[in-house]
Formats: C-alpha cells, sequence, structure tokens
C-alpha cells in the first residue's frame, strides 16, 4: 500500500513508568527460578505503572511531549487514535480524554483501537490515509498499554507498562513512511473474554505459527513491494513480546544485530505491548540521522502485523527539543520495587479489609 501524497512522521515521543521488577523478585513468590526465567526471557526487569498511572496518563504525556517537540498546538490535530488492550474504561474512550488533555477537542475525530500490540501501528495506517486525502492536517496515533498477567504465569514475567504518541501529517516530516503493508489471519493464540481480568495464551503456538510466521510473510511482502533487501536499511524495529523473538526474526530474514539492538527495549522495561513497537522506533528516531532508513514490523495476536519501510528527513536535526527526554533518558529513570510492592500497585490481592 502507497498513499497518492507524501505522508510522515512530523514529531514523536514516548513514556515508560519509572517502577521496575526484576523476574527473580516475581520468581522467589511463586517458588520458582527467577531469574533463569528472566535469562530464558531475556528481560532483565519490566516497567510497572504506579497506582495513578494508566493508559490514559502514558498515552497524555507522550502526546504532550511530541506536541512541544515539534511545536505544534492541540487545534491542528485533527484525529487521535489510541490503540491498546488495556484501556481503563470497557465503554468510554481513552481517545476523547487525551483529545481534551492536550486540547484537541472539540473539533476532531477519535477512537480507540484493539488489535492486541500492533494497535497502535493501526492508528498509523488510519492518520495516513486521513492526512494523505486531505481530510485532516494532523493525525496522532498512540500505541499505549498497562499489560496484565496472571500471577504466576509466564506472561507475568514480562508484561510491562509504556507507550508512545506519533504526529502524521504531509509536511514537515522529519520521517516520511514511503511504504506499509498488513498481514492478517485468525490465529488465537492470545485472547481475554469480557470480564476475565488476565489473558490466556496457546503457550508455544504463540511462537512458530502466529509471530513468527506473520512477521516474517508482512516483512518479505513490504520488502518485495518496497524493492528493498535487508541490507537497504540501517535500522529495524521487531515487535518484542521478549528478547529471544525479535532477535531471532530478524536473522531469519537477514537483519543483523545492530541494525535492531537501538530500538531493542524488552530486555529493560518489558514487554509493552501495543507501546513495544511505537517505542522502539522512538528509540530507534532518537539517534537517527538524515538519510538513514527504517524497517518497521508490529505484531499483534490474533493475529497480524503491520510493517513499514521508513526514510529519515532533514528535519530530524530541527525537532530536537532538550525539554523532551530521549527514550534511553526516560527508561533510565527507574526505581527497583519488590513484590509485595509491585502486587499492591498492580491491585494482585483482591478482598480482605
Amino acid at each position: 500500500m502507497k498513499t497518492k501524497e507524501k505522508v510522515g512522521i512530523k514529531s514523536y515521543a514516548g513514556y515508560v513508568p519509572r517502577y521496575r521488577i526484576k523476574p527473580k523478585e516475581i520468581g522467589k513468590v511463586w517458588g520458582k527460578d527467577g531469574e533463569t526465567m528472566g535469562k530464558g526471557l531475556r528481560i532483565n526487569s519490566k516497567s510497572v505503572p504506579s497506582p495513578d498511572e494508566d493508559v490514559i496518563t502514558i498515552s497524555t504525556q507522550a502526546a504532550r511531549w511530541a506536541m512541544k517537540r515539534a511545536i505544534i498546538k492541540g487545534v491542528d490535530i485533527g484525529a487521535i487514535y489510541v490503540g491498546s488492550e488495556s484501556h481503563p474504561y470497557a465503554v468510554k474512550p481513552t481517545a476523547t480524554i487525551v483529545g481534551a488533555a492536550i486540547g484537541a477537542t472539540p473539533l476532531m475525530t477519535a477512537a480507540d483501537y484493539e488489535f492486541a500490540c500492533k494497535a497502535g501501528t493501526a492508528g498509523f495506517q488510519t492518520c495516513m490515509g486521513l492526512v494523505s486525502s486531505g481530510m485532516i492536517k494532523n493525525g496522532m496515533a498512540i500505541g499505549a498499554d498497562t499489560s496484565q498477567g496472571a500471577p504466576g504465569d509466564a506472561l507475568e514475567y514480562s508484561a510491562a507498562a509504556g507507550g508512545a504518541a506519533y504526529i502524521i501529517g504531509t509536511e514537515d516530516m522529519l520521517a516520511e513512511i514511503k511504504h506499509t503493508c498488513s498481514f492478517t489471519t485468525d490465529t488465537p493464540d492470545f485472547w481475554r473474554r469480557e470480564g476475565q481480568k488476565y489473558p490466556s495464551h496457546g503457550g508455544r503456538f504463540t511462537g512458530k505459527p502466529a509471530y513468527f510466521k506473520h512477521i516474517t510473510e508482512c516483512t518479505k511482502n513490504l520488502m518485495e513491494e518496497s524493492e528493498t533487501v535487508p541490507d537497504d536499511y540501517d535500522y529495524a524495529v521487531f515487535h518484542q513480546p521478549n528478547g529471544k523473538f525479535p532477535v531471532k526474526v530478524a536473522k531469519k530474514l537477514g537483519f543483523s544485530k545492530e541494525q535492531i539492538d537501538p530500538g531493542l527495549l524488552v530486555t529493560r522495561i518489558g514487554n509493552t505491548y501495543s507501546g513495544a513497537v511505537p517505542l522502539g522506533l522512538a528509540a530507534t528516531l532518537d539517534q537517527s540521522e538524515p538519510g538513514d532508513r527504517i524497517l518497521v514490523t508490529a505484531y499483534g495476536s490474533g493475529a497480524g502485523c503491520d510493517s513499514f519501510d521508513i526514510k529519515v528527513t532533514e528535519n530530524i536535526e530541527k525537532i530536537k527539543n532538550d525539554e523532551v527526554p530521549t527514550i534511553q533518558e526516560v527508561i533510565s529513570d527507574e526505581e527497583f520495587i519488590p513484590y509485595s510492592i509491585y502486587a499492591k500497585y498492580r491491585k494482585k490481592i483482591e478482598g480482605g479489609y
């Protein structure tokens, strides 16, 4: 898929809660070797939202920083799409609250998206269509989550929190989105029914027939449409549910460790679900230079992928703002907590007085 008009990223920013917990702290509670589990997942720690942090606050902070970075006002945002699988309300949009907080309401369109971990990049594509058609001047796509993992489940060692916001437009782009494509099937590898607090997953089924098949096929399709090969890209960002999968799929597709390292954040902050690829791309853009080319593929269980061929422009130098922290600065602000505090913050314990 290619738009008729040039379209791309005008600004971006990300936010990750400062609290962290190590896998060994989780394992001690459940009588498991958490340190070995962490090494197996290649996750050293994961982010934990405080009691007053949720997808709304994470999205709002990222959105405000993205606007400050490019000096864009709320009234110039014509659409907001917030992708997440942990929206605070089952019936009440996150996007309208974010829109009001940044001064974009009422003259805007807004919606919440859900597609597991690729809901944020689905917002990218929607904004691309709206701005390239001339319906709006700028659109904002946000991917954010405070992901859930049942106590003692394997997901508890990786499910984290964080997100990033992107302003999409046709003018003053710091990076042009040259191509995008998607690959979607009905592969039920991960799910959560209405009313259930924690998701279920298909164990090893989530790997080969789900994550690896979809990312491989979608990325290959993008490179075929773009007439590119892995060596044409300076960087690549793949969805990172753990530290093993993105490294393995990158190698399978022909990308080097050096190409994926800048955006590989999962080892320090865990799997931020809808925020994972947007944050990884933001970290990559933080160190990109004009002319750099970035391949991005997000994966969402259920299952599908969105891929993007992105080329950085000279405007990347113009949006540097010391008041807006880089992703490395954001994730370096960390405080480690024990399982007791983690359980309290994440409401793992119910009942009692």
